[in-house]
């Protein structure tokens, strides 16, 4: 049984995809179990998703944390009541805990962040490494509205995995969202839902499905939001055979 932290140590390389093949199993049995684990896992894919950060916490103004310890030590100049040095001491340690602990949580941040942009240079590494070795580019006209786009995908027959770019995308109607999908042997395959984005091209790299057979070509479909199994239910925007 592997110890909870090879788990901790390993998150960024599961969303990543990076693990090999009974590892992943390993990591996706845990989280089935371990809600901290869940939490982490989601935090870092919605990173890479590339959807919008927090907004940074604002530091103190310059000299604050000066004047409260100067002010908590001297006090009111009149008058020194007795309880006035034992209050200054206890300030002083109050502010100091409190510094150590926004510094501890800066440091934690900054591994956090950096975990993340460690992982975003993986995806994108193993993206390219897909590209590069595409025997095929594909593409196909997409149209939403009155918005024009298209779908592109570099297909790697050597690892049998695709990356796929869309672009063009406007925001999905109200109740509705984008599907990827596989055209098999045996009918259409779910593949990854893809989050619109109109400055920029929205990228991901999948392998094949396990289930449908050969897969001959693929499709993008607007559907209700929440639908997660059958066929095809809303408009086909796009559609292309290998």
């Amino acid at each position: 049984m592997m110890p909870h932290e090879w788990f901790i140590e390993h998150r960024i390389e599961y969303v990543a995809g990076t693990l090999e093949a009974d590892d992943a199993g390993t990591f996706e049995a845990h989280l089935a179990q371990c809600g901290e684990c869940r939490a982490d896992v989601a935090r870092i894919e919605a990173d890479l998703a590339w959807l919008p950060m927090g907004a940074p916490p604002v530091p103190p103004r310059p000299g604050l944390r000066r004047r409260i310890v100067q002010h908590a030590l001297e006090g009111p100049r009149r008058r020194t009541p007795r309880w006035v040095a034992p209050a200054a001491v206890a300030a002083s340690l109050l502010l100091a805990a409190g510094v150590w602990l926004g510094a501890r949580a800066d440091a934690q941040q900054a591994r956090s962040t950096l975990a993340v942009e460690r992982a975003r240079v993986m995806a994108l590494e193993d993206t390219l490494s897909v590209i590069r070795q595409a025997g095929r580019v594909l593409y196909a006209d997409l149209e939403m509205g009155a918005a024009r786009g298209g779908l592109v995908i570099f297909a790697d027959a050597t690892t049998h995995r695709w990356s796929v770019v869309v672009h063009g995308l406007p925001p999905a109607p109200a109740g509705e969202r984008y599907q990827f999908w596989f055209i098999t042997e045996d009918g259409m395959v779910r593949g990854a839902e893809v989050p619109p984005s109109e400055r920029r091209p929205m990228m991901f790299t999948t392998g094949m499905p396990e289930r449908g057979g050969e897969v001959r070509g693929a499709a993008l479909t607007v559907e209700p939001a929440g639908s997660a199994d059958g066929p095809p239910r809303g408009k086909q925007l796009a559609h292309l055979m290998l």
